[in-house]
């Protein structure tokens, strides 16, 4: 089983920054489409940002502008930023890699169906 592994999440005061890590194998780090999920207590998982296999960064409409989706190629890690976090961005945030799911509407494809990998999630609170 492919593991992805978040870690960086943590509570927060409103305004903070945060910065979380997915490391994976290097096989799905080089080669496969990664996003950022997050689900917030009663709500529907979401799509935050994705960065396809040519290396192009998109984000929900939702997130941009606070949200910054990266790869540390030093550590085969998928980071994502947050800025100015506020109390609605308290989630659990997921990482998910597959080779065709940034293909089209990716944030739609929140389903584990849609991606082949999914890691076990780091908690974001913000507290007010």
């Amino acid at each position: 089983q492919v593991q992805l592994v978040e870690s960086g999440g943590g509570s927060v005061q409103a305004g903070g920054s945060l910065t979380l890590s997915c490391a994976a194998p290097e096989y799905i780090y080089n080669d496969y489409c990664m996003a950022w999920f997050r689900q917030a207590p009663g709500k529907e998982r979401e799509g935050v940002a994705a960065i396809d296999r040519n290396g192009i960064s998109t984000y929900a409409d939702s997130v941009k502008g606070r949200f910054t989706i990266s790869k540390d190629n030093a550590k085969n890690t998928l980071d994502l930023q947050i800025d100015n976090l506020q109390p609605e961005d308290t989630a659990m945030y997921n990482c998910a890699a597959d080779y065709w799911a940034c293909s089209g509407r990716w944030y739609d494809k929140a389903s584990s169906k849609y991606w082949a990998h999914w890691g076990q999630g780091t908690q974001v609170t913000v507290s007010s």
